[in-house]
């Protein structure tokens, strides 16, 4: 049983490692604001929960999940989080090709800096 986990472990520490890369290249290739947002952030939570699995399947201690479990959490409240800041921040700056969205929420918005307090 202990190989099976073991063998377990390995797969998911793979497959996260590889979602994290693409996340990386995605970084890299991608040219606008929105696909980068969208590289950033699915692929590399994916990845480290999938790492976090791996571990705690590993290690099979429960001191260890209890240490795990708050990354994830912090992972998962924080990143889409930040995305939403940049992505916003990249429409107010005008560095988002308007034409490529189909729904435009903040067009009403007025593109009032933060600092303005609008």
């Amino acid at each position: 049983m202990n190989e099976i986990l073991d063998t377990v472990a390995l797969v998911l520490v793979l497959i996260g490692a590889l979602l994290c890369l693409t996340a990386a290249i995605g970084l890299l290739r991608f040219h606008d604001v929105p696909t980068r947002l969208h590289a950033a952030t699915k692929p590399q939570v994916l990845g480290l929960i999938l790492i976090c699995i791996a571990i705690a399947l590993a290690l099979r201690a429960w001191p260890v999940v209890a240490f795990l479990v708050p990354i994830v959490m912090i992972q998962l409240a924080t990143a889409p989080l930040s995305a939403h800041m940049v992505g916003r921040q990249a429409y107010r700056n005008g560095t988002i090709d308007e034409r490529s969205l189909h729904v435009d929420e903040l067009a009403d918005d007025g593109r009032t800096p933060p600092a303005a307090g609008g």
